[in-house]
């Protein structure tokens, strides 16, 4: 599994970013155990993910742990061997995608850091990038009272789309999508953000009023890849110059 994370890091240069997260609501029921992975009793799926997890941060950390074999079909060094290639650093450029305070908080504990879309798990009532902002700052907490041995970093995602052209206007104009949604995902409560579509200077505005984007280090742009490789450049170019620099984004 770890043998193209060692080319990509290597091409990277060390650039990589891991993200990893329990997963969306499923198209089917209970989807993961077509793959053999059951819960014990009393267990959720979201349990087994943490599980999970929790061992993979623990041999990509670079400990050596396991017995080599008495016949192996390439020589081994001495002693207990590690997960290899060995990507160093890596550990600290794992992230977690989290939609709740609980997420929030188990991240911290964990030492990954945090990534938060556009959908977030509970609702309490406030708007989505205040709860979004409240979310991180119990990461931020948490975070505080560890001893991981390096900063965290923390991002947000966003749909934004300045209007520029004809195009633009056509395609994510006035589409009555511009407040948050609720909705139920497995039975509970969901909060959806909303997307961001205006001319430059009205985007700008808005963006200044959104607390979770103030609070994060990293924004995460959503794109609608099925517009093709070229449209979604103008989108991406579109940001970096009308709407970053009035903002201070670099």
């Amino acid at each position: 599994m770890l043998q193209p994370l060692h080319a990509l890091r290597e091409s990277a240069g060390g650039r990589l970013q891991l993200g990893i997260s329990r997963g969306s609501p499923e198209q089917v029921v209970e989807g993961y155990k077509y793959f053999g992975y059951v819960p014990g009793e009393g267990e959720t799926d979201a349990d087994l993910a943490r599980q999970h997890t929790s061992v993979f941060l623990d041999v990509v950390s670079g400990r050596k742990f396991a017995q080599p074999s008495p016949r192996p079909m390439f020589p081994n060094p001495p002693g207990l061997l590690r997960v290899e290639p060995y990507s160093h650093g890596l550990r600290e450029r794992i992230w977690w995608g989290s939609a709740s305070r609980a997420t929030a908080k188990w991240t911290a504990e964990q030492g990954m850091n945090m990534m938060s879309s556009t959908l977030l798990t509970e609702d309490t009532g406030v708007p989505f990038h205040q709860l979004q902002a409240e979310q991180i700052q119990v990461f931020r907490d948490e975070w505080a009272q560890q001893d991981h041995g390096f900063e965290p970093r923390v991002s947000v995602s966003r749909s934004i789309f300045a209007l520029v052209d004809d195009r633009d206007r056509a395609y994510f104009g006035p589409r009555g999508d511009d407040q948050d949604q609720i909705g139920y995902i497995e039975g509970d409560v969901a909060r959806f953000g909303k997307s961001y579509a205006a001319e430059p200077d009205v985007l700008i505005e808005q963006l200044r009023e959104d607390e979770a984007i103030a609070a994060a280090d990293t924004l995460l742009l959503t794109v609608p890849n099925q517009l093709g490789v070229e449209y979604n450049a103008h989108v991406i170019e579109s940001i970096l110059t009308h709407v970053a620099p009035a903002l201070g984004w670099r």
